[in-house]
């Protein structure tokens, strides 16, 4: 137990029965289920508010769609982009396989927000082409009902103890029990130990990290959300105008929080403008970056795009 940290609570477990091991209900699921369940309410809330006489099963449909979506591309990024090892692309039939080699049953570990983004845009845009509706209407609401139920995803990450952040001496940092043990004979390993009064004697030691999957539930799920429910939401510039809002206002957020995550291993810095020697582990330069923030940027890009497309439809159609 290291003295000047927080240790991951023993009693959290992924598995929602962990007496039950039979039985393959997990948190990070269930979590999934609790965020479509919130973004379908606060859809249909602004389906009312806006009185556009949708059907219930047209909206039914439309939510059909984009969570079929979301799964397929958040499955294809997180096994196709970020697994560095090339194992999906030489079996592309383990995408979609839930099950290890020993055939136990593990879920789809592995899925990227991005990815889930461009699966959730894809079918939103043939749902609506093909029921005649307008697309840019769905996902406005859509961009606003989201990040409320995003928050859940993230816990859920936190339960499974994954996507951890960098080591960090903050008082709040947390040590997670799968996060990688690092050599004592790496000298900013031993400063950190020192800080953190870790006894020395051992040749590997876990140290805190920062809890960087409860930055992005917070910022990313509650505070976007706040902000996309009671300003967005209350003034409409334009349709499309939330949209844009929203990706701008994700990837804004999602960039700086990569500073604080640790990149996956097998990519480490995708692009090392600072120093290409530094530690996945520590964050030491702003000026290498991750996966994370190349897509954020695009995201960023495409959602400025995303408003002034919005904007020159408005105005062609006012003028």
């Amino acid at each position: 137990m290291n003295l000047l940290a927080i240790d991951f609570p023993s009693w959290i477990k992924p598995e929602v029965f962990p007496f039950l091991p039979q039985l393959p209900l997990r948190w990070y699921g269930l979590m999934y289920l609790v965020a479509f369940g919130i973004a379908y309410v606060l859809f249909r809330k602004q389906v009312r508010e806006r009185k556009l006489g949708w059907s219930d099963d047209q909206v039914s449909g439309f939510f059909l769609a984009t969570i079929l979506g979301l799964i397929l591309g958040a499955r294809l990024f997180g096994t196709l982009l970020y697994d560095g090892s090339g194992e999906y692309w030489r079996k592309p039939w383990l995408i979609f396989w839930p099950f290890s080699s020993s055939g136990a049953f593990t879920g789809f570990c592995g899925m990227s927000f991005h990815g889930g983004l461009v699966g959730v845009l894809v079918g939103a845009i043939i749902y609506a082409r093909r029921n005649k509706l307008s697309f840019l209407d769905w996902a406005d609401m859509l961009a606003i009902s989201v990040p409320f139920g995003y928050t859940f995803g993230r816990l859920g990450n936190f339960i499974n103890g994954e996507l951890w952040g960098k080591v960090s001496s903050a008082p709040w940092a947390i040590v997670f029990p799968d996060a990688p043990r690092l050599s004592v004979d790496i000298p900013w390993v031993r400063r950190m130990m020192e800080q953190l009064a870790i006894p020395a004697g051992q040749t590997m030691v876990n140290l805190p990290r920062h809890p960087s999957q409860l930055y992005e539930a917070l910022f990313e799920g509650v505070i976007l959300g706040l902000f996309m429910w009671f300003v967005i939401r209350k003034r409409p510039l334009w349709k499309g105008f939330a949209s844009g809002a929203f990706l701008v206002g994700y990837g804004l957020v999602r960039f700086v929080i990569e500073y604080f995550r640790e990149p996956d291993a097998d990519l480490g810095y995708i692009l090392a403008l600072g120093d290409p020697d530094a530690s996945i582990h520590l964050f030491s330069t702003p000026w290498n970056f991750s996966m994370g923030q190349l897509l954020c940027t695009i995201m960023i890009l495409g959602g400025i795009a995303f408003m002034l497309v919005g904007r020159r439809i408005s105005r062609a159609k006012t003028a």
